[in-house]
């Protein structure tokens, strides 16, 4: 797949709920995740690192109660998307997050993501 599909492929999968697949089909076996400098894990290395760091935030959820993702945005081998949460957190109560995301395509798998976001 070049960039467009696979940006295609990974919006299509988070618009109904499958980002756990989008993970298992998309990414690279050493893809590198990066979040704000100031999360508990800024980089993870690695597919499965990265599947466990998913089903962690997954879990912090209490209640999803909307999102949005915007169409990619493709320069080459990088593709960005803007994405939307409206979730009620464990403890936390109800948040609404809004977080760029850009993501590193090589031979058809996603080898970098990094995300862009204000923390609570």
């Amino acid at each position: 797949m070049n960039t467009q599909q696979v940006a295609n492929r990974l919006i299509e999968l988070c618009r109904i709920g499958e980002n756990m697949q989008a993970i298992k089909e998309l990414y690279d076996d050493n893809i590198i995740s990066k979040e704000m400098p100031e999360d508990p894990n800024p980089v993870v290395i690695g597919k499965d690192k990265v599947i466990k760091k998913s089903e962690d935030w997954f879990a912090t959820v209490e209640e999803f109660h909307g999102s949005e993702i915007s169409n990619p945005q493709v320069a080459e081998n990088h593709f960005s998307c803007a994405m939307k949460l409206d979730c009620t957190f464990k403890g936390q109560g109800r948040m609404q997050i809004e977080e760029l995301a850009v993501y590193h395509v090589n031979n058809g798998k996603i080898t970098e993501e990094q995300f862009f976001y204000t923390t609570p």
